[in-house]
């Protein structure tokens, strides 16, 4: 069971003085395990608890899915879940929404060459801007999530908040975050960012919850078997126009039947063969070209970003400022320095990266490692 420890703690982590039941937390539930096991935590340390599942796209195929997210299967466990906790429960359709949010949004990213992340403008917008209204709307003082990361208090006694990487790193989902406005994040809490997934399942177990051994969401939730090109047609069927694929030379080396099909630093399936292996290094939307070289002409230094969020301290100026930057969600912080170069922000990598895709995130800490405090970051812009 859920041990006092545990409970002080969530009561810690929402940090609103009083009886607690006496304060409204609307818990976003998912129908997964993380969700349900915050609300859960929520329940017992003695909070009003309000679960709110967004219905986000057109769930008739997800019903046949397992480890879908925000439609079919999940909504009935994020429903179920509720009626467990004895906790009131909502379903909000936000499909049009979504669509112009996020898919919209995902489809045009591809066109441009680029490499779109759907789950960070998911939560910028539809999670962290419509759901967090609705939230006020129902006189919450918080809006509660299962994402495994830490929200704190200043000292100041400000009422800011400032985010920091979990105590487990395996699960850290602050890279999908970083886009959290400074107003969001104080609005927001995060039970579980001192807890393990390993922590979470036994909760959910001990309490009898049908989640507990539920698997993750996998993938993209819109995206059927990870296969974007086939949305991306389904609904730009213009998206597929032919091009060149050339060396860095401009010498024609095949041809490609849509830039689509194709993500900076990818070496399979290109269609051609070349002395040595060969990667995109470059995509080309006005032309049409995707661009291939070797390995070594994937490696960049200097990497400029756009949309900037920022939640540190001090701003970047032309002074160089030390940070650890992550690039991809599967790679740890490397050192790095962030600037701003009179023409927008600019992260120099020490040692560089290889595969720097534009439309992808580069989220900035303080340091490595768990409890290091998240800075803010950017999407990477076109050379």
């Amino acid at each position: 069971m859920i041990g006092q420890a545990l409970i002080d703690s969530v009561r810690e982590t929402v940090g609103i003085a009083g009886d607690p039941s006496a304060v409204r937390v609307v818990c976003a539930m998912s129908g997964g395990v993380d969700s349900t096991v915050t609300a859960a935590l929520l329940k017992q340390a003695g909070f009003e608890v309000v679960g709110i599942t967004l219905q986000l796209y057109d769930h008739g195929e997800a019903v046949r899915r397992k480890g879908a997210c925000c439609a079919g299967q999940d909504i009935h466990d994020a429903r179920r879940a509720a009626a467990a906790l004895d906790i009131p429960h909502y379903v909000l359709d936000f499909e049009s929404r979504f669509r112009e949010a996020v898919i919209d949004e995902f489809v045009s990213g591809y066109l441009q060459g680029e490499t779109p992340i759907p789950c960070v403008t998911c939560n910028r917008t539809v999670k962290f801007a419509d759901l967090l209204a609705r939230s006020r709307e129902l006189d919450a003082a918080a809006l509660a999530t299962g994402h495994y990361v830490e929200s704190r208090a200043r000292a100041d006694g400000s009422g800011r908040r400032d985010m920091f990487t979990p105590s487990d790193l395996a699960r850290d989902q602050s890279y999908f975050l970083f886009a959290t406005t400074q107003p969001q994040l104080d609005y927001l809490r995060f039970p579980l960012g001192g807890l393990s997934k390993a922590e979470t399942r036994a909760i959910a177990a001990s309490l009898g919850l049908g989640v507990a051994d539920k698997p993750d969401s996998q993938d993209i939730c819109f995206v059927p078997d990870g296969r974007y090109a086939e949305l991306i047609l389904k609904l730009r069927p213009d998206a597929a126009e032919p091009g060149d694929i050339v060396d860095m030379d401009g010498r024609v080396l095949g041809r490609h039947a849509g830039i689509i099909h194709f993500t900076i630093g990818q070496r399979r399936g290109l269609g051609i063969a070349g002395g040595e292996p060969l990667y995109v290094v470059k995509i080309e939307p006005a032309t049409r070209q995707v661009v291939v070289g070797p390995r070594a002409a994937l490696k960049q230094t200097d990497i400029a970003l756009s949309s900037l969020n920022w939640l540190g301290d001090r701003p970047p100026g032309a002074t160089p400022q030390p940070v650890h930057a992550r690039i991809r969600s599967a790679r740890p912080p490397v050192p790095a320095e962030i600037r701003d170069d009179g023409e927008g922000p600019v992260v120099r990598v020490s040692g560089g990266e290889f595969g720097v895709s534009p439309g992808q995130a580069c989220v900035l800490y303080a340091g490595e490692g768990p409890g290091q405090r998240v800075l803010g970051g950017g999407f990477i812009a076109r050379p």
